[in-house]
């Protein structure tokens, strides 16, 4: 090798890590937060019964809606004291503002979702459970909300193949008693 090649391909090399770690770090989850889902996660898919499915997506949801970002979490707070003011829709400006500054922020995603739901917004919320799934694909929160949505819309089948996609998630939803089929 000559002598001017090893020292430009460190120099590449080193030139590729920062990129390499942003995209490591893109997820708004810390690691500790990330092991706790995993685990949460696989033990709400093999859950031997509902009482104990329940009692872990409880925890799910507890990790979801009070992340270790206090700023995060307080403000996730804000919005949902004041849901009872106003309904959701009365909380969007906040809501935006959120997604705005933490676009990573699963929660966010899903809490606009649910605030374009009652609105009658279905295409509007679907769109935005798109974005809560590309950043959690197994929130079953969002999965049983394209659910009813679907359903509500009168469009069958598609909630069909939503709700055997999240009941691969969560196998105790509430939604399966939309579907007499898939009854245990």
């Amino acid at each position: 090798m000559r002598p001017f090649v090893r020292p430009l391909l460190a120099a590449l090399l080193l030139a590729a890590t920062p990129a390499q770690m942003v995209l490591a770090q893109s997820s708004f989850w810390s690691a500790d937060e990330q092991a706790s889902f995993d685990i949460l996660f696989e033990h709400l898919k093999s859950a031997p019964d509902e009482a104990t499915a329940r009692a872990i997506a409880e925890e799910i949801w507890a990790l979801w809606t009070e992340p270790d970002d206090k700023v995060v979490a307080a403000r996730f707070a804000a919005i949902l004291n004041q849901f009872a003011l106003g309904g959701p829709t009365a909380q969007m400006h906040l809501i935006d503002a959120l997604i705005a500054d933490y676009p990573d922020y699963p929660e966010g995603w899903n809490l606009r979702a649910t605030a374009k739901f009652f609105s009658g917004d279905y295409e509007g919320s679907l769109a935005d459970i798109t974005e809560t799934l590309a950043r959690e694909p197994r929130h079953f929160g969002a999965l049983a909300g394209r659910v009813l949505i679907f359903h509500t819309m009168g469009r069958r089948e598609e909630a069909l193949t939503a709700i055997r996609a999240a009941l691969e998630v969560h196998p105790f939803l509430s939604e399966r008693g939309l579907f007499p089929e898939l009854s245990r």
